[in-house]
């Protein structure tokens, strides 16, 4: 069993960044038990995330607190630490079903436990958070935009999904809306991140986009865009535009927090594709950040146009 001081390192440097995303994690303005439930989620993925990309603060730290096998290949010991993540979601949900056995290890999945306690979530969403990072360990590149949206209903759907159970609103037909905005975040994010996943050896600009505008790995390895990389994030840039417009309709669906919640989400999509935008399209030299007040307005519009 862990201590309270080692629970502290190991969920603590996990949670601070929260502070990084394009919209507050789990913003003042709701409820104190949605914004621990958020928190909760946000933990799980950031975890996971972090187990997948290698960036947790004391990675052998995690892998004995799960029985898992430090090894010196980096791929197998991601694998296994991402396994060991799994079996440790099994534990908290076999808690919650109250039928004893082992409880979960990490502290950030015991926060999984009183969420589930609370609302009709299942395993699946969390399972698939962890495939995708398994994805990310043998499949660097995609070679359509189809495959990348199938890589996101791994990535980015799940956390969308869990949210509307958070709050009981979850319908098939706001699932889909959610599952557009999410996927539409997921590339947002992935355009912002070009340079940062090419340092990791990933893609995930479509292999028939880059040929179509004739830009080479090479070239997303320079130091700044040129004129086919701006083209080509353009491109992709009306193509994630378009999944948050394809999903908008969502904030009119739901009223109160629950909506300014979803149209702040929706509008650091909105944020992030301005500030690329106002880049020139240049990734490469830096990193586009959204700006708070182009942000805060385009949520306010959201909210009140339910679109």
């Amino acid at each position: 069993m862990a201590s309270a001081k080692s629970d502290n390192q190991t969920d603590g440097a996990t949670l601070q960044k929260a502070d990084l995303e394009n919209f507050p994690v789990a913003p003042s303005f709701l409820p104190a038990a949605w914004r621990t439930d958020l928190m909760a989620v946000y933990g799980f993925a950031r975890l996971v995330d972090d187990a997948g990309d290698g960036d947790l603060a004391d990675p052998e730290q995690v892998a004995a607190l799960l029985d898992v096998p430090v090894v010196a290949d980096p791929t197998a010991f991601r694998l296994g630490l991402l396994d060991g993540l799994e079996r440790d979601l099994d534990r908290a949900f076999e808690a919650t079903l109250g039928r004893g056995g082992e409880p979960p290890r990490h502290p950030l999945m015991k926060a999984l436990v009183p969420l589930a306690d609370r609302h009709p979530v299942t395993p699946e969403p969390f399972r698939r958070l962890i495939e995708a990072n398994r994805v990310d360990q043998t499949t660097t590149r995609y070679a359509t935009y189809r495959d990348l949206l199938g890589y996101c209903t791994l990535s980015a759907d799940p956390v969308g999904r869990l949210v509307l159970a958070i709050a009981g609103v979850a319908t098939p037909e706001r699932i889909a809306l959610s599952d557009a905005i999410c996927s539409g975040l997921q590339i947002v994010e992935h355009i912002q991140d070009v340079a940062e996943d090419l340092g990791r050896g990933r893609i995930y600009l479509p292999a028939d986009s880059r040929e179509r505008f004739g830009v080479t790995e090479a070239d997303l390895a320079e130091p700044t865009a040129g004129p086919r990389v701006r083209e080509l994030i353009a491109f992709e840039a009306e193509r994630a535009r378009t999944l948050l417009d394809r999903g908008a309709p969502l904030v009119g669906t739901v009223h109160g927090r629950l909506r300014l919640l979803l149209a702040g989400f929706t509008a650091g999509g909105y944020a992030a594709l301005a500030a690329v935008e106002d880049a020139g399209y240049d990734v490469l030299a830096q990193q586009p950040k959204p700006d708070k007040r182009r942000l805060a307005l385009r949520a306010a519009a959201l909210f009140a146009k339910g679109r």
